[in-house]
């Protein structure tokens, strides 16, 4: 079957308000910026998003987020973005802060069709109790806590329940993909994007090489095509436009 898509407005074409995206990134590295980009251009608001952290000021989610389009974000970082904090201490974000293995697992069960899994991550913790902020009120008091968690006991250890996570969308970016949507990822850039390709049940790879079916070593894939709906092929600009979040110099 062939996924490829013409553009990547074409591909986010039937996206309306108030839907879900698992979008694959670390820092700056691995985000598909391109297909973030278009999502803005659609205009669609109140948007959820499911990623490791939420861009940084004026690059990847980061966008949507100075826009006032995004509603919920389910992560494990706030970083460096200072956009994002200020909107979270004001009550205009609602946030779920998960530990990053917790989140990883998430959306890998989401993918396989696992409702829910025990972990030891957490328990003890206001991740089991209950209580952590999801969203401030405008006086600061806590609007939205999470809720407390189900606790088991497995050979002698507590485990907390987590439930798999499912979205809308996925948006994810790939060093080299087929038109059948087979997916090669490279190096730190594989971070979230796999996870998130499995997590969306329809799926937008933005790929930086696009090449044939039968191209591609199977033994060399990381995302296989049955994740995958759509595919957009990058421009020789769009693929190289990467940026770096922290420049450090040293001496020699």
């Amino acid at each position: 079957m062939d996924k490829q898509m013409a553009s990547a407005a074409e591909a986010l074409a039937d996206v309306v308000d108030g839907q879900s995206f698992a979008v694959g990134g670390f820092g700056l590295s691995g985000v598909p910026e391109v297909l973030i980009g278009a999502l803005y251009e659609s205009g669609a608001r109140d948007l959820s998003v499911v990623s490791n952290n939420c861009g940084v000021d004026g690059r990847g989610l980061g966008v949507l987020l100075a826009a006032g389009r995004i509603a919920r974000v389910t992560g494990s970082y706030i970083g460096d973005n200072k956009e994002f904090a200020r909107q979270y201490l004001a009550g205009e974000l609602e946030v779920e802060l998960i530990p990053q293995g917790t989140l990883a697992e998430r959306l890998r069960a989401g993918g396989c069709g696992i409702p829910a899994f025990y972990t030891p991550a957490g328990v003890g913790t206001l991740v089991e109790k209950g209580g952590l902020p999801w969203r401030y009120g405008p006086d600061g008091s806590i609007a939205v806590a999470s809720p407390p968690k189900e606790v088991r006991v497995f050979d002698g250890v507590e485990y907390v329940m987590e439930r798999a996570i499912a979205t809308d969308y996925a948006l994810v970016r790939a060093a080299r993909g087929d038109r059948h949507g087979n997916l090669v990822l490279r190096r730190a850039a594989r971070n979230f994007n796999p996870l998130a390709a499995m997590a969306g049940r329809i799926t937008v790879a933005e790929v930086e090489e696009l090449v044939e079916p039968g191209e591609l070593d199977p033994d060399e894939v990381h995302v296989p095509g049955v994740f995958v709906q759509r595919v957009v092929e990058l421009t020789p600009q769009q693929a190289a436009d990467k940026a770096i979040e922290k420049r450090t110099v040293r001496e020699r």
